[in-house]
């Protein structure tokens, strides 16, 4: 029995390797290993067409691997969103804490949160979106292992944010957090709603507006 399973396992592992070399016709990235290649094709198929609507074999044949390898990996569908969202998730943690190093003063740190977004969907396969609120709406039992990730994310969010703000001002930072919270909010919307040029430019400037409304009146 052990035998079989080891055999199994090592088709699965050869059918990867011819499967995933050079072929990069269908977006897998030549080079990665199978794993890398699932969360890729995991994070672009979710996000552009819905979890709902992508199935395990759409991920496979995106990815080039074999079913083994995918349940060996996440256990299944469950598993490969929850590692997919994961991963965007420690993603734009870095992101957003490069861009928010690379400015000089408290304001723009704070507003540096709508160039990130730009950056990671440069650096990152973009979501239609904000793919967190995206999985939220799809996947709406609160049991969900998913649900861990999204209420990580919201409060990188909000922490992060408030941290910025009482660089700006000392009286009341947790209100700027959360206007500009919102903004980003309806920036990532835009995204998706597609009738604004630039929402991530066009949020930057509305919440250069709150910041200079807020320390104006400090």
């Amino acid at each position: 029995m052990a035998q079989g399973k080891r055999q199994g396992k090592e088709q699965d592992m050869d059918q990867d390797m011819e499967l995933g070399m050079g072929q990069d016709t269908d977006g897998a990235a030549v080079g990665a290993s199978p794993r890398d290649r699932l969360l890729d094709a995991a994070d672009e198929l979710f996000y552009r067409d819905g979890i709902a609507r992508t199935s395990v074999d759409q991920v496979l044949r995106r990815a080039h691997v074999a079913p083994g390898t995918l349940y060996a990996h996440f256990g299944g569908k469950d598993g490969l969103i929850v590692a997919a969202l994961q991963r965007r998730l420690d993603r734009w943690d870095r992101v957003w804490q490069g861009a928010v190093d690379a400015e000089a003063s408290p304001a723009d740190k704070l507003l540096a949160v709508f160039g990130a977004v730009s950056a990671y969907r440069v650096r990152y396969i973009p979501g239609r979106g904000c793919a967190f609120l995206a999985t939220s709406t799809e996947l709406p039992d609160p049991g969900h292992p998913a649900h861990a990730v999204i209420a990580a994310e919201s409060a990188l969010l909000l922490t992060r944010l408030t941290r910025l703000a009482e660089a700006v001002t000392a009286d009341d930072s947790a209100a700027l957090a959360r206007d500009v919270l919102l903004v980003y909010d309806g920036a990532m919307a835009g995204l998706l709603r597609g009738l604004t040029p630039n929402p991530l430019e066009h949020g930057r400037t509305v919440a250069s507006r709150l910041v200079r409304a807020t320390v104006g009146t400090g």
